[in-house]
């Protein structure tokens, strides 16, 4: 079952309070009578809660700059393969959180105390509204403030904050040691001990089997691919094998 019809079916099983218990629990009484019966597991609610969290805040940072924007919505619903019978259904979560009055922060903490062990799913969180919020080619003022206090929430430093940015958004100009958060004095083994670290932790099968739905993956896909392209640019420019 995909993580879609796992929150549209299973709502009204799932255990949770704060913010993000609330926004299932208005999607169970939406589909009262039709949702799945008894409780839903813990692996379940965490991919739920992480995808609604996606969702919630994807919908309040594209509020950021004022207004939420066509290509924001549609590269959400390309991106993270939300299947036609359930795109009405996203978008009803989308719209629910543009108009309920908490405002971000509250589940951007509620989600830092649920993964607070697992900072990889929060660092995926993180670059996920990223390449939401470059949608359209541009990361507005308002939007990087956003997820700047997102980041600071969820315990990350400004040099984490940078690399996590970089190796979403990174491009050939990009500075490999900063897509590796590392360091130009460090050694050649340092350099390699550091990239072989965020290839294991980054890795889309671990993700998944630390709480981030599959469907979701695609970003981690690419991220991979600009942590591989910056650690050929070091390997290269320091003649590591």
């Amino acid at each position: 079952m995909s993580i879609w019809s796992t929150i549209i079916g299973g709502a009204a099983g799932m255990a949770m309070g704060g913010p993000i218990g609330a926004i299932l629990g208005a999607m169970a009484g939406h589909y009262v009578g039709k949702q799945a019966k008894g409780k839903v597991g813990g692996e379940a609610t965490e991919r739920a809660s992480f995808t609604i969290g996606v969702i919630v805040l994807s919908a309040k940072m594209a509020k950021a700059d004022g207004q939420v924007s066509r290509d924001e919505i549609n590269v959400f619903r390309q991106a993270f393969q939300v299947p036609p019978s359930e795109v009405k259904n996203v978008g009803r979560i989308f719209d629910m959180a543009k108009k309920e009055a908490t405002g971000y922060e509250a589940y951007a903490r509620q989600l830092a105390s649920m993964f607070h062990n697992r900072p990889a799913v929060l660092e995926e969180l993180l670059s996920i509204l990223f390449y939401i919020a470059n949608a359209d080619g541009v990361i507005h003022p308002a939007e990087k403030k956003f997820l700047e206090d997102v980041a600071l929430i969820f315990n990350f430093s400004p040099d984490t904050f940078e690399r996590i940015k970089e190796e979403v958004l990174g491009s050939a100009e990009s500075d490999p040691y900063t897509i590796l958060g590392a360091r130009a004095d460090m050694s050649d083994k340092e350099i390699k001990s550091l990239y072989r670290k965020l290839i294991k932790e980054h890795h889309p099968d671990r993700l998944v089997a630390e709480g981030v739905p599959e469907e979701f993956i695609k970003v981690a896909t690419e991220k991979l691919a600009h942590i591989n392209t910056a650690y050929d640019k070091i390997a290269k420019m320091r003649g590591i094998k």
